[in-house]
């Protein structure tokens, strides 16, 4: 902002911003100090719907670098050549929590990736896990209304969340991961993030590919335990934030390896479990991860407001060589997140400096609604039109996978021979160390043992004892000890 004198919203120097205008000394204020309405009317107004989910959040620029080359897998221009480089935003954010709740504490990390390429804006949206709590959207908001306030008594209530997961078998994976040690990384830069969903790569032959996306911290892996992270967010609420921001302030920037796991499509109808199922993750002996890029964070936003809490991000953003799979968690958040924004931000949310594309321009129809900038001026708002207007390129950015040739209804997903919700979980225990295997029978006893039905502690004991005899036996021990 250049110097010079304070002005008005309309651009007139203000003369004083010490004092309202009154009638005579000690008088009452006058209607016609449009100051200080103009003040206090932007003051009410300074700030929108915080998100439902992934309210609490930092982010910062930084460019991803291709270090290999996949162009026989993806048309993606910003993949195209080893060493191109594209501007990204990042925004990191906890689940469960609200605008002002603390960073360090045991919540999923949203990963929220949108890379300014010069075929639009890609936009990679998924967590620092690689599996999720259920595999249908429908389920979604259910889900969420465990995690948050109950509507009776205001605050969360561990009788909901147990009851939904003991009742939701899929959930066990995820939850295994949660309360595992990497359940509260130490800061947002020593954690890994990943796409979790399946995405379809095409090549310039139309040939498809089913990717999953890994970004491995370079900085390696931090976490809190249960008491480390109870004493940083009772110290310092931000922790997380001031972390990223004080890393990038000090040059000391943030750096991810990227990598992929690359299904030919014509494995997945025969793969041993569904591979579009978001609470399953890909075996990395049966499709090794691939190393691709770099990405690294250089630059904060300058107003967190602007450009963190208006940062929007939609999975529907594709780009040519890129697009959804049959996952029908994916399928669902295609919808949503943009409803979501255009609710929270506006229908012109993508004209914002943060959500506009960086590396080319946005050529649509679309006029008008709130906050509308006029970018189009005088020209024609249809299409086809003769007045030089933008037109189709009659190319799909992906390719068309299969024929739907079986009647409406609501079906559950594809049966594979080895779909099972308790295996990942199982497998994810046996990996652990006798030390992390503690620590997880730990955090999962002291939450479950504050339900308050023991049909409920007992259901949602069960889905760990299928996952693994003896996971679930120690893990009942535990209960039964707090329990008395």
């Amino acid at each position: 902002m250049t110097q010079g004198p304070l002005t008005t919203e309309a651009g007139a120097p203000v003369a004083d911003n010490q004092n309202s205008e009154t009638a005579g000394i000690g008088g009452p204020v006058l209607v016609q100090d449009q100051l200080l309405l103009e003040k206090l009317a932007h003051f009410n107004r300074e700030r929108i719907p915080e998100r439902v989910v992934h309210a609490r959040g930092a982010g910062a620029y930084g460019t991803f670098t291709v270090t290999a080359d996949v162009s026989r897998y993806t048309r993606a221009h910003f993949l195209s050549e080893v060493g191109r480089r594209t501007e990204t935003f990042l925004r990191f954010s906890t689940v469960a929590g609200n605008l002002g709740s603390a960073d360090a504490v045991r919540d999923p990390r949203g990963w929220a990736l949108k890379f300014y390429t010069e075929e639009g804006n890609y936009d990679l949206v998924g967590n620092n896990t690689p599996v999720f709590f259920v595999k249908d959207a429908i389920k979604f908001p259910d889900f969420i209304h465990t995690q948050k306030r109950d509507p009776y008594t205001g605050s969360q209530e561990a009788d909901n969340v147990w009851d939904f997961w003991g009742l939701s078998p899929e959930s066990t994976h995820q939850v295994t991961w949660l309360f595992g040690d990497r359940g509260i990384p130490a800061s947002y830069r020593h954690m890994n993030g990943y796409g979790s969903h399946t995405y379809q790569w095409n090549n310039e032959a139309g040939e498809v590919f089913w990717v999953k996306y890994h970004f491995k911290t370079d900085q390696g892996i931090k976490n809190l335990t249960s008491a480390e992270a109870a004493r940083i967010a009772g110290e310092d609420a931000d922790s997380h934030q001031r972390d990223l921001r004080e890393s990038i302030e000090r040059g000391d920037f943030p750096a991810w390896t990227v990598q992929v796991q690359i299904m030919p499509a014509a494995d997945a109808a025969t793969y041993r479990f569904n591979p579009f199922d978001l609470t399953k993750v890909w075996p990395h002996e049966d499709y090794p991860p691939i190393e691709i890029g770099r990405l690294e964070l250089d630059r904060n936003p300058e107003n967190v407001f602007a450009e963190v809490e208006q940062s929007v991000f939609s999975p529907a953003h594709f780009v040519p060589g890129i697009g959804p799979s049959p996952d029908k968690m994916l399928q669902g958040r295609l919808f949503a997140y943009g409803d979501a924004h255009r609710y929270r931000v506006g229908v012109n949310a993508d004209h914002l400096p943060v959500n506009r594309p960086h590396a080319t321009e946005a050529r649509t129809h679309s006029r008008d609604g709130f906050l509308y900038d006029g970018r189009h001026k005088g020209a024609k708002n249809y299409e086809p039109n003769s007045f030089g207007g933008p037109f189709q390129t009659d190319r799909p950015l992906w390719q068309a996978t299969a024929d739907f040739t079986a009647g409406t209804g609501n079906h559950e997903a594809p049966v594979h021979a080895e779909d099972d919700d308790f295996v990942q979980a199982g497998n994810l225990y046996r990996l652990m160390s006798e030390d992390e295997k503690g620590r997880l029978i730990d955090n999962l006893a002291g939450f479950i043992a504050k339900v308050s039905r023991d049909d409920i502690a007992e259901r949602a004991i069960d889905n760990f004892r299928q996952a693994d005899g003896d996971f679930g036996k120690r893990l009942e021990a535990a209960v039964q000890a707090l329990r008395g």
